[in-house]
């Protein structure tokens, strides 16, 4: 699936992270939503039983919202945005910083084992 064709750095950003996510965990979900006139590709979502995170782009900026990164250990301390909140945490990245593949995976495979199975229908 192929950003909004920004032709930048930022769709490269987005790219590597989404390969990142997909090598984290093969069986994640990947879909776009929110499709409207001022986002007419969407925003990228990574699910597995449940959203993990988003994909955004900006003019400054690529960023990953995790959708219960604030339960998420982060002994690396990727977050870097939206900290005050009580459920999102967020990556922001800027043109020319890498983010560390291990921790970044490890990040995304703590939040698919937050989501859990899904529920069993009774």
């Amino acid at each position: 699936m192929r950003s909004r064709d920004l032709g930048d750095w930022r769709e490269e950003t987005l790219a590597r992270m989404r390969a990142l996510i997909l090598e984290a965990d093969p069986e994640m979900t990947e879909e776009r939503k929110w499709i409207k006139p001022t986002s007419p590709s969407g925003v990228p979502v990574w699910s597995h039983d449940g959203i993990v995170c988003t994909g955004e782009t900006y003019k400054n900026i690529v960023k990953l919202t995790f959708a219960r990164g604030a339960s998420l250990p982060d002994p690396s301390r990727l977050f870097n945005s939206s900290l005050e909140g009580n459920t999102r945490r967020a990556i922001d990245i800027h043109e020319g910083e890498q983010v560390d593949a291990r921790a970044f995976k490890a990040l995304v495979k703590a939040a698919v084992a937050q989501n859990g199975p899904p529920a069993k229908k009774r």
